[in-house]
């Protein structure tokens, strides 16, 4: 049996590895000459860790995530913390620490564990039809591969999604933009084992550790689509938007190096009824595009390699495999994209009455609260 993966990025490269235990050959396809990460870094929670580990890439995280030993939450003016907690709680409840790790290193570790050379670099595909026994590819170099069944991981703005849906959908402005980037860790900032987040004005600045002393951050703004900015304005942007905020923000905006930060008009796409199509599975941001503001669209993606490799271990016909991944998953990722505009929406002011309710919980929290929450999204995986 034959698969063909089309997207070799955190699901697509996950997916080969699940398929792989359960003895499938896989072709990967990607459509780029060379990957680029897509923001600096990400947070694999312990649903993602485990799932790596299940995947025989456990030491990803081991090696390369942060240590991120407490969360807390700031003042946006005076820099008081609102709220300061130990997630030794979370892991003690789901086993396993959460690891935000650099983008570079994950793909890149991701890669060599799938091998590099096994990866057809270029091929960015134009059209899928199946067949009675298969499915057919057909690459913008005039290329094409056959397998016994497809799994699309082409990310967002996936090329294969319409051929599952039967339709294109359209991605929703989330109404903020983000700026992240890599920085050295200055514990004059914030301490170098904790996620700390600074919180006002439906604005949002966060760092989070990770490996080789350095913090993931990034900055949120409640804006316009479309405006005319990128990284060459972002030092200016960000002290216009982040004037009067408390002396660490303005020491971390003055920290950034603009020519590697990013800036991301945050979408997510409206939960999707069906995943699958007879030979064809969405699987990733393909299937189940979110925003970040709880930090699982990652992890979803190793979810539904994790969910796929089982389903084919139970040896049933291809499109009834397919189904079962698809009655595992829908109810799932509908659930975290959902999850995710909701926690969006309350952080960035849509209603700021309502974001300034937010604020004052955040005063009175001990952790329980939020330390539940996050069980409750991690234990919802497959790996409990």
């Amino acid at each position: 049996m034959k698969a063909l993966i089309i997207g070799a990025g955190i699901g697509g490269l996950s997916t080969a590895a699940a398929l792989k235990q359960v003895g499938i050959d896989c072709e990967v396809f990607e459509a780029v000459e060379e990957i680029k990460p897509v923001g600096a870094a990400i947070s694999i929670w312990p649903n993602g860790v485990k799932c790596l580990s299940r995947l025989g890439m456990g030491d990803i995280p081991r090696d390369f995530g942060g240590q991120m030993r407490y969360m807390a939450y700031q003042d946006y003016q005076r820099g008081e913390t609102m709220t300061r907690f130990s997630l030794a709680p979370l892991v003690e409840r789901v086993g396993e620490r959460p690891c935000p790790v650099a983008r570079a290193c994950l793909q890149q570790q991701m890669l060599e564990h799938w091998g590099h050379d096994a990866v057809q670099f270029g091929k960015r595909v134009e059209r899928v039809e199946q067949h009675e026994d298969g499915v057919t590819a057909w690459f913008a170099d005039g290329s094409q591969a056959s397998g016994d069944f497809l799994i699309a991981a082409d990310g967002s703005r996936s090329v294969i999604r319409p051929a599952v849906l039967g339709y294109s959908p359209e991605r929703r402005y989330a109404g903020y933009v983000n700026w992240n980037g890599l920085v050295a860790i200055d514990e004059s900032i914030a301490p170098a084992d904790q996620w700390t987040t600074w919180v006002g004005e439906g604005k949002r600045v966060s760092l989070m550790p990770v490996a080789d002393g350095r913090f993931y951050f990034f900055f949120d703004v409640p804006l316009p689509a479309g405006l005319e900015q990128d990284r060459t304005s972002a030092r200016a942007d960000l002290t216009r938007y982040f004037a009067g905020w408390a002396p660490q923000v303005q020491h971390l905006i003055a920290a950034i190096d603009t020519q590697t930060i990013n800036r991301i008009e945050i979408h997510d796409v409206e939960p999707f009824g069906r995943l699958v199509n007879g030979r064809i599975a969405l699987l990733g941001d393909a299937a189940h595009n979110t925003t970040p503001d709880i930090g699982q669209g990652g992890c979803a993606a190793m979810e539904d390699a994790v969910v796929l490799g089982n389903a084919f271990s139970a040896q049933n016909t291809i499109e009834a495999t397919l189904r079962d991944y698809e009655a595992q998953r829908c109810d799932r990722v509908r659930d975290l994209v959902l999850k995710a505009r909701k926690r969006c929406d309350i952080t960035h002011g849509k209603d700021m009455a309502l974001t300034q309710a937010w604020y004052e919980e955040l005063r009175q929290e001990s952790g329980e609260r939020i330390i539940a929450g996050l069980c409750d999204t991690i234990q919802g995986g497959p790996l409990g």
